[in-house]
């Protein structure tokens, strides 16, 4: 069974295009797909503790904020 993806190819690879990389391999753009899928799992994870803590269920704005500051 494939892997789900959460970040589309294209789009991620006209981001890479509009800052110069012009030409850039089918195995980077996918690694970068899954570095920022680990990424962005373990952010919400934190996040989600935050919301806890705080005794809610919603992850808001501000409990991203802290987790990339961090804290």
């Amino acid at each position: 069974m494939a892997k789900r993806r959460y970040f589309a190819w294209s789009p991620l690879r006209a981001l890479m295009a509009s800052v110069g990389a012009k030409i850039v391999s089918r195995d980077a753009v996918d690694y970068l797909i899954d570095w920022l899928e680990e990424k962005a799992i373990d952010m919400t994870k934190r996040a989600l503790t935050f919301a806890h803590h705080a005794k809610r269920k919603k992850i808001t704005k501000a409990d991203i904020s802290l987790v990339i500051k961090g804290i």
